[in-house]
């Protein structure tokens, strides 16, 4: 949600480098963005609504060798050219960005309007900015320190002075610095961003501030204004690109890219996994907590754990977990798979409950997040970029940790990654098969007419259909209505009529039966059922063939679902890669 990108270097192409650096932030998700670079102490800056366009055409920006960049996701005002990020001073000596909400702005606005300072956008940021002017009495980056201590919320800034300088203060929203051996640095809001153009990064942590000028960069403590010591460290991962490499777009990309990140998560070291299952086994209670895609991620990792090796795991929603809060205590373990590691509902249960004792364990595929930072037990998920706002690849790679670690609690380790290596396989031939696409095609056409699609699952496929509705609902902007089997006759039925969708999940496991006879009931009804399962039968109305794979059959579901939900955007016309209205990165509440 947003995204900061900043350079300051020696290299007079400031605008290009940062409007690539913006073009790898788009999975953030944003509706305007903006750039700024600065000439002859004059500060120029362009903002647009819309995608990210192009350098010579919607920019049309001066030679410079320092600048910054902003995509934005509207939360105050409209999405129009004047609120989009960089805002500028009012006597244009500097501009500033923000990634974040400040929850106090009305009151300071209030404040700042009886002091006659004048608002020419209906954002919270440009409260920040005049709260810096009202605050500047000669040095700017004293301005900006007492400024952003008076913020509420989860926000990080960025500013260009006509001075030369870039200024940067984070507290809940990412925020780290690339550098390269030419002396080049590189501000954003994640390392992926800058990979491909710099060895080291530095993590600025909450509350603290860095200034860039020239080649010398300064970090401080923003309560004390004390200089801090620093040290960048060597990015542990490769560049990959963000290029679709021949696909038409980045989703079916990633899709493809399923069975590689599951061998990744194979190729771990494994005496770690074992070395986290005896904490799992230790721990008093085990939780697991997501939002959104990551949260159907989170209760799948449980039910793993507890269908496989038979721990009591509870998943908890990000969002709605605030009951617990007085219940956490030492002894505890909460699980958190996230693609970012910077969901701000997410860091907020787990802030609360590390001070309360509990240990903390992280997947994460963005290097240098607060999540991996405050955690105790750090895995990374090693998917690469994942550029399309919908998650699919690192979903995949989520769960199949999960019944990794599952594995390794119970004993059987080595049979779960046979498991797994089996699943990479068949997930390159179930997408290497023409076949299949073409039946997920025919599907997608006769499910783009509905308004209205269900979906129906049990046991181990239950979070598989709750996540290909959210991929559903993301792609097609239809309503779309996830099951458990077993709640039908209890309130869903009501809703089945003749010509009514029901997309069912079954495989070969000790609930078949139940969910063939919860798909009975629907179809004498009226419903069109359509069966995703290794097996026919003769209450299917349409039949999408999946390979039987025993423990990882959910696994290898989920990838049928993410190719229809594709399809379903393709045949509507919908942008597949950046979806309305949505975040992949969600840093604020």
């Amino acid at each position: 949600m947003c995204g900061i990108f900043g350079y300051v270097g020696k290299r007079s192409d400031a605008a290009k480098i940062i409007l690539g650096g913006l073009k790898r932030l788009e999975y953030r998700g944003y509706d305007s963005w903006g750039v700024a670079v600065l000439e002859n102490r004059q500060i120029k800056a362009s903002k647009k609504v819309g995608a990210i366009g192009d350098l010579d055409k919607d920019l049309q920006l001066p030679d410079s060798f320092i600048g910054i960049g902003h995509t934005r996701w509207a939360t105050h005002g409209g999405v129009t050219d004047i609120n989009a990020h960089p805002h500028y001073a009012s006597d244009k000596s500097f501009v500033l960005a923000q990634n974040g909400m400040v929850d106090n702005f009305e009151e300071l606005k209030s404040k700042l309007l009886k002091k006659g300072y004048k608002f020419e956008t209906e954002t919270d940021t440009e409260v920040i900015v005049r709260l810096i002017e009202d605050a500047s009495r000669g040095n700017l980056q004293e301005a900006v320190r007492a400024a952003f201590l008076k913020l509420k919320g989860r926000n990080t800034i960025i500013l260009l002075t006509k001075d030369g300088e870039i200024i940067a203060c984070r507290n809940g929203s990412p925020l780290v610095l690339g550098k390269n051996k030419k002396g080049e640095f590189f501000f954003s809001s994640d390392t992926h961003s800058f990979s491909d153009v710099a060895q080291s990064v530095l993590v600025v942590e909450n509350g603290q501030m860095v200034v860039g000028k020239n080649s010398k960069i300064s970090l401080f403590d923003i309560k004390s204004a004390k200089n801090l010591d620093f040290h960048f460290e060597k990015i542990e991962f490769l560049a990959e690109t963000a290029e679709k490499e021949g696909f038409s777009h980045f989703m079916t990309k990633e899709i493809f890219e399923s069975s590689e990140v599951i061998r990744v998560i194979i190729a771990k070291e494994k005496q770690t996994h074992l070395d986290f299952a005896k904490e799992i086994k230790a721990a008093k209670r085990v939780f697991t907590i997501g939002s959104g895609t990551a949260g159907a991620a989170a209760a799948q990792i449980a039910y793993f754990l507890r269908a496989v090796a038979k721990i009591n795991a509870v998943s908890l929603v990000g969002a709605d977990a605030f009951e617990y809060f007085d219940l956490f205590g030492a002894g505890d373990l909460i699980i958190a798979p996230s693609q970012s590691g910077e969901t701000a509902d997410v860091l907020e249960v787990l802030e609360i409950a590390k001070k309360k004792g509990v240990k903390i364990a992280s997947l994460v595929n963005m290097p240098g997040s607060m999540m991996t930072k405050i955690s105790d037990f750090a895995f990374m998920a090693g998917a690469g970029p994942e550029i399309c706002v919908m998650s699919t690849k690192v979903f995949t790679s989520q769960i199949a940790w999960g019944y990794l670690i599952a594995c390794a609690v119970s004993g059987k380790y080595e049979v779960g990654r046979t498991n797994l290596e089996k699943l990479a396989k068949k997930i390159d031939n179930y997408l290497k098969n023409e076949n299949n696409h073409k039946d997920l095609k025919n599907l997608a056409e006769k499910l783009s007419k509905k308004e209205h699609i269900f979906l129906l699952a049990k046991a181990q496929n239950f979070q598989i259909i709750r996540e290909g509705m959210v991929k559903i609902i993301e792609a097609s902007y239809k309503h779309a209505h996830a099951i458990p089997a077993g709640d039908l006759k209890h309130y869903a039925i009501t809703l089945m009529e003749k010509g009514v969708p029901v997309l069912v999940l079954v495989s070969n496991d000790e609930v078949k039966d139940d969910v063939i006879s919860a798909v009975s009931q629907v179809r004498v009804r009226g419903a069109q059922v359509v069966g995703f399962a290794p097996f026919e039968h003769k209450d299917f109305d349409l039949f999408v063939k999946i390979p039987d794979l025993g423990e990882v059959s959910s696994i290898m579901n989920t990838i049928s679902l993410q190719l229809l939900a594709y399809y379903m955007a393709v045949k509507l016309g919908n942008n597949v890669d950046y979806p309305r209205n949505i975040a992949k990165s969600v840093t604020v509440k």
